[in-house]
């Protein structure tokens, strides 16, 4: 467990702790890389590599799709993004479990918090009713209080939006929890909600310099409830050389 710079708001007892899904609580590559490429084979454009397509995952399902026809050299715009997005929400939602996998230490961490009162939450730009549906499957919709996925009207992350719903929800503020995840995209929505962020370096983190901005980065989800256990041991004056931007105003 490697701190990292630099830091949010960190409670000094943290209540609630917030996860990504993709990359976080679930390994979604296979069964994404899956679908594209059936999506891919509509247009007649080859396959991608697990690797490739891991790389694609973040910011939603219609980015995969914009990035894996960049790819492929047959880019989407307009209507025909919209027309490739449909379709590839039409396919995933038949591959939504078949290959995913929990990740490492996700069932263990999320049982450990809650046996120690911590109330949970999952944020996640994938579509809602896919989010329910796996989380549903992986036998972890029971421990949660909130599960926010993408849906209109909501922006998402890294827009604070979906953080501040599920806290919310959940009837703790900002200052009383943490955000784990896998990508800067996940820190960035922390930070603008108010929160600490807690980085996984075994999900989907694209680059060092993302995780160099969580407050603190862990392996895999077993060092998870270590993780949140020492901000809320610690506090925010007495972790090392880590400086705290200032919470944005929210309206």
């Amino acid at each position: 467990m490697t701190p990292a710079r630099p830091l949010g708001n960190v409670p000094e007892r943290p209540r609630a702790v917030l996860f990504d899904l993709d990359g976080t609580l679930i390994d979604s590559a296979p069964d994404l890389r899956a679908s594209i490429n059936i999506l891919l084979r509509q247009y007649e454009l080859g396959s991608l590599s697990l690797e490739r397509v891991r790389g694609m995952i973040g910011n939603g399902i219609k980015m995969l799709v914009e990035r894996a026809f960049d790819s492929c050299g047959h880019p989407l715009v307009g209507e025909e993004l919209d027309a490739g997005y449909a379709a590839m929400l039409d396919i995933y939602s038949g591959h939504l479990t078949t290959f995913t996998r929990p990740m490492p230490g996700a069932r263990a961490a999320i049982r450990l918090l809650h046996a120690k009162g911590f109330r949970m939450g999952v944020v996640t730009n994938k579509q809602q009713a896919a989010t329910e549906r796996i989380l549903d499957h992986f036998a972890l919709t029971p421990f949660l209080g909130a599960v926010i996925g993408g849906s209109p009207g909501m922006n998402p992350k890294p827009a604070p939006d979906m953080l501040l719903r599920a806290l919310d929800r959940l009837g703790v503020e900002p200052g009383d929890a943490v955000m784990v995840g896998d990508s800067g995209i996940d820190v960035e929505a922390a930070h603008n909600a108010g929160l600490p962020a807690v980085i996984v370096l075994n999900g989907y983190m694209r680059s060092s310099e993302e995780a160099a901005k969580a407050a603190v980065t862990i392996a895999s989800l077993e060092e998870c409830p270590a993780a949140v256990g020492a901000i809320w041991m610690f506090g925010r004056e007495r972790l090392p050389q880590l400086a705290r931007p200032q919470r944005p105003t929210r309206d």
